[in-house]
């Protein structure tokens, strides 16, 4: 087994994640299976009872592990199922150590960081890097291990220490270091400096590791005295400095190291030489095609995202990857307004009616409202007048988990008059309880008590436009993420009233789909199809709330065995607005809608 390891230097968010991610394409684009480890230094055991707005999105994997938002970067770009053991943190291996001493495994020694934490780390990371994650039996040839957080802070200490006796446990030609660093320029200088990068450096190595390859961030292409005076003082070759600069889509940064041949700086620091095993040159055709595809999108689609994290674009990174993979396949130029669902409210009109206008403006201007998932009652009722918008406007709708529970609520409201209706969540003595506490879910305990990871969907009607979108599917397979659920005990009652619930799980109790039929698009589920979404694989429902001709879409054979669309594109509003330029995730110059609430890149 091989290790690629990726650390960060001089400040954080500058895109460790993509980094990593672009790695591993780039090596299983010549010939390798890879893997992907996540180390996360925080005392959690997992991501699951952070905020979003924290910690940015909680990302659901199949087997039902709430792990940090980089793994969705892995699947997405490698297009393989992690499990919870990829991703490591602090909490995780102290809980696995003090476990072990309470069984007596230490047989009465001192339990010390060093060796029994360090040791533990180190065993853990072989351990999960032979697991198959690409759908064989076959183990990976190469391990992408990303550590999170930045060199020197206090809480990485122990793993610094234990990937660096790793680095001589493996031995030499087995382990890769890449060192993401900042290479900033001054306003006032107007000149790159490399002083950041070399401090950082100089921190790793006094720590016991030594840079192999160096990634340097920066807005523009490196200046050759720059890469020059790198590798004079941070000992790395000239050939092992990689430019990430800025670059128009995130579909570019595989193609960058490509271009800069950093497989092949990889490869020889991880003394790969067979060619039998091995493409002499990256395959990265569709990654080009894609990138260039996204570059030159022109026909707009504007989607309206109501929700209560707006102020974070990462607490709805998957979702957002969705709509881009969606939109890309139907040659449509994705415009997202954040609208926060508070300023929807009748109350935001009195406390600023700047806000409320503008919402108003964002979500009658949409060609698709999208109501994600959340937890709590903050903007709940802004939810629910968004989905009663597009439910009497006839305007696209999917919601997502909640969104689905909250047009369930809208339409017992707004059609059945049931004016008190209401979820237990929100109001636990609601006389008209239409969506209710799971009976195995916990109320004392927040972590992993959920109803998790990848159920099953049965269809319940076969011409209805959700099993049409899936193919024609009798079932699919997506992942859950919630507590609450719809009330068993009231279906008959919407359904005769005209909401038809196509999707359920295996037992017939527990719905997962919503639809209205006469609707053109109202779609509600209560898994997330956006954590299965893949670039060249585009979620079936997203397509359909991104699509401006759904009747076209919607016909059969018109999505490919491969997601992609191949139908002609619809037509959409013309855009109103610009654009402006700014850093995402320290690695996209991403297009953004200048009428949005702080609108959202692509």
């Amino acid at each position: 087994m091989k290790y690629v390891l990726v650390t960060g230097g001089v400040v954080s968010g500058l895109g460790k994640g993509v980094t990593a991610s672009s790695v591993g394409v780039v090596l299983k684009s010549c010939g390798l299976r890879v893997t992907s480890i996540k180390i996360d230094p925080y005392l959690n055991i997992d991501a699951g009872t952070m905020s979003p707005l924290e910690h940015g999105e909680v990302f659901v994997l199949d087997d039902g592990g709430e792990v940090d938002l980089d793994l969705g970067n892995y699947e997405r770009f490698l297009d393989i199922k992690l499990t919870r053991d990829n991703n490591i943190t602090t909490g995780k291996i102290y809980q696995s150590v003090i476990d072990k001493e309470r069984r007596g495994d230490y047989l009465g020694k001192t339990v010390q960081v060093v060796p029994h934490i360090t040791d533990e780390i180190q065993e853990w990371i072989e351990r999960v890097a032979m697991n198959p994650v690409d759908g064989t039996e076959e183990p990976a040839d190469v391990c992408v291990i990303e550590l999170g957080g930045t060199i020197g802070d206090i809480e990485s200490m122990p793993f610094i220490e234990a990937l660096g006796q790793f680095s001589y446990r493996v031995g030499p030609g087995n382990f890769c270091l890449v060192h993401v660093s900042l290479v900033p320029v001054l306003n006032v200088v107007g000149e790159q400096k490399t002083k950041p990068t070399q401090h950082s450096v100089r921190g790793l190595r006094g720590l016991g590791l030594m840079p192999d390859i160096l990634a340097c961030r920066s807005t523009q292409p490196l200046e050759e005295h720059v890469k020059v005076k790198l590798a004079q003082f941070c000992h790395v070759p000239i050939s092992n400095i990689i430019n990430l600069r800025d670059v128009t889509n995130i579909w570019h940064i595989p193609l960058l190291l490509r271009d800069q041949k950093a497989h092949e700086a990889i490869l020889k620091v991880l003394d790969i030489q067979c060619v039998g095993k091995v493409a002499r040159e990256p395959q990265l055709s569709e990654w080009t095609e894609r990138a260039s595809r996204c570059d030159r999108l022109k026909s707009p689609v504007r989607i309206a995202m109501v929700g209560k994290y707006t102020g974070l674009s990462d607490s709805y990174l998957s979702v957002i990857k969705a709509l881009l993979h969606a939109s890309v396949a139907l040659d449509r130029k994705l415009v997202v307004d954040w609208v926060p669902s508070c300023d929807l409210e009748d109350s935001a009109a009195e406390e600023n009616l700047d806000a409320y206008e503008k919402a108003w403006e964002l979500l009658k201007g949409a060609d698709g409202v999208l109501v994600p998932g959340g937890f709590g009652d903050r903007g709940v009722q802004g939810k629910i007048l968004a989905a009663k918008y597009a439910r009497e406007n006839n305007i696209p709708y999917l919601g997502i988990c909640l969104g689905m529970q909250i047009a369930v609520i809208e339409f017992a409201r707004s059609i059945m008059k049931l004016h008190g209706a209401n979820s237990t969540e929100f109001d636990p003595t609601t006389k008209t309880p239409c969506v209710i506490f799971m009976p195995e879910g916990s109320k004392t305990h927040m972590g992993a008590t959920m109803r998790l990871g990848s159920r099953r969907t049965f269809f319940q009607v076969t011409n209805c436009k959700s099993a049409k979108l899936y193919g024609n599917a009798s079932y699919v397979d997506e992942r859950h993420r919630h507590r609450y659920e719809v009330n068993p005990d009231m279906v008959p009652e919407f359904e005769k009233a005209g909401l038809s619930f196509v999707g359920r799980d295996e037992s017939g109790k527990r719905m997962e789909i919503i639809e209205l039929p006469t609707h053109r698009f109202f779609v509600g589920a209560q898994f997330h199809p956006e954590f299965k979404s893949r670039p060249g694989k585009p979620s079936p429902l997203f397509l359909a709330a991104s699509s401006g001709q759904l009747d076209h879409l919607l016909q059969p054979g018109l999505i490919s065995s491969t997601g992609r669309h191949t139908c002609s594109k619809g037509g959409a509003q013309k855009l109103k607005a610009g654009h402006v330029m700014k850093p995402l995730n320290g690695l996209v110059n991403a297009h953004y809608s200048a009428t949005g609430n702080g609108a959202i890149p692509i």
